[in-house]
């Protein structure tokens, strides 16, 4: 499907509805549901729901399906702003490659084009920005990863099938990538290469991606964050910290010298079913971490547990936070004094940490992508990404496809 087909379809199904009185931009394998065209609002949450959603204190903007991505199945997302127009744009990972998301108007999103995967479909990919490039990595065999520009966008005027401006093939397959935007390096984790340990990469000439080097001491990483650390352990201000779920452990280690990257810590926890991925306050004292089988293999309610690193050489147990469902967390992100989780098939929970000091983190607010149930699965949300701007939060939804919420 083509956006000229989808603005055809629009107008048609416009003339005949004229009197429709949703408000909202709702493109899904279902019925269209049209913006008003005089108060151009949204689908407000309401008494516990923005249309079929459940929700709270946060307003369903905009949707668009699966089948309008081109996908049968979506996962990772990410954002980027143009830093010369200040639009703001959503990268959607799919099943069959990377979707681009003009959300500069979020009630009317315009899907720019997608880049195919590099070799097979895989529902493994992920992406990722450096300054005006996106990197993008996928469990699918022989992928590497690919660089895409993203000033394109700036002058697509109809649906494009993107190719890459780079390709990088240090690696075949990977889980995930991890960038330090303040030093300009990768690291793809979860490759065929250094045990799967982070796979460094030379951003300097985004076009030109050079290896440099890897960690293979600590075996598979899942996930990882990367930061030029400036937290209260003043023995390592200014050093590059790398942060890693690692299936059963936490890792820490100094990778400033990339020919010589030094483990700092391992950290473990009680019931441990899969160490899957963690984030740091912003004062860099705690790092909430999010376990994704610990739900299924102990019972309980969605579970992540923080840990207090304000020494980082003897890191220690600070608190268990459970939610108020079954589901299982997946990728999590701080901002502020806010904790964005997204939760499978809960949605996106918004949890409050201004107190995780004192041991209290409080839900104070979500958006439930999956309406048919709490459960244990992997149905649902599979990321979030908090950081625009202008408020808009985008969802990648596995079965749904890509939400815009914004708080009331």
């Amino acid at each position: 499907m083509r956006k000229h087909f989808l603005i055809v379809a629009l107008l048609i199904i416009f003339s005949s509805c004229s009197n429709n009185d949703d408000d909202s931009v709702i493109i899904d394998d279902g019925p269209i549901i049209l913006p008003d065209p005089v108060s151009n609002a949204v689908i407000p949450c309401t008494n516990g729901m923005a249309g079929v959603y459940p929700c709270n204190g946060y307003n369903l903007i905009s949707h668009i399906g699966l089948s309008f991505l081109g996908a049968t199945s979506g996962n990772d997302s990410w954002g980027w702003t143009d830093p010369t127009t200040q639009k703001e744009y959503a990268l959607m990972g799919l099943d069959s490659g990377t979707a681009f998301i003009d959300i500069s108007d979020p009630l009317n999103p315009v899907v720019l084009g997608n880049l195919p995967t590099a070799t097979v479909n895989s529902t493994w990919r992920d992406v990722k920005t450096y300054g005006n490039y996106a990197f993008v990595v996928s469990e699918a065999p022989g992928h590497g990863m690919q660089v895409f520009d993203l000033t394109r966008l700036r002058t697509v005027t109809s649906f494009q099938t993107f190719t890459a401006d780079a390709h990088y093939t240090g690696f075949g397959d990977a889980h995930n990538i991890v960038i330090n935007e303040a030093n300009g390096y990768a690291y793809a984790v979860g490759t065929n290469t250094f045990g799967g340990g982070p796979h460094f990469i030379d951003l300097s000439n985004p076009l030109s991606p050079v290896a440099a080097g890897g960690y293979a001491n600590d075996a598979y990483s899942h996930d990882a964050q990367v930061v030029t650390y400036n937290g209260p352990d003043t023995d390592y201000t200014g050093r590059e910290i790398y942060i890693g779920s690692n299936e059963s452990v936490v890792v820490i280690v100094d990778i400033t010298d990339k020919n010589n990257p030094t483990r700092i810590s391992t950290i473990s926890y009680s019931n441990i079913g899969y160490t899957h991925q963690g984030w740091f306050t912003e004062d860099m004292n705690y790092f909430i971490l999010g376990d994704e089988l610990d739900e299924r293999n102990f019972g309980g309610n969605t579970r992540a547990v923080v840990f207090d690193l304000t020494d980082l050489d003897n890191p220690t147990f600070h608190m268990n936070y459970f939610g108020p469902t079954r589901a299982i967390d997946h990728n999590g992100y701080v901002k502020g004094n806010l904790f964005f989780q997204a939760n499978y098939s809960a949605g996106v929970r918004m949890i409050d940490i201004s107190n995780i000091a004192s041991g209290t983190m409080n839900e104070v607010g979500f958006f439930d992508t999956n309406p048919d149930n709490n459960n244990a699965n992997f149905d649902g949300a599979w990321n979030v990404y908090p950081y625009f701007a202008s408020g808009n939060i985008i969802i990648s939804d596995t079965e749904r496809g890509f939400f815009i919420i914004k708080k009331r």
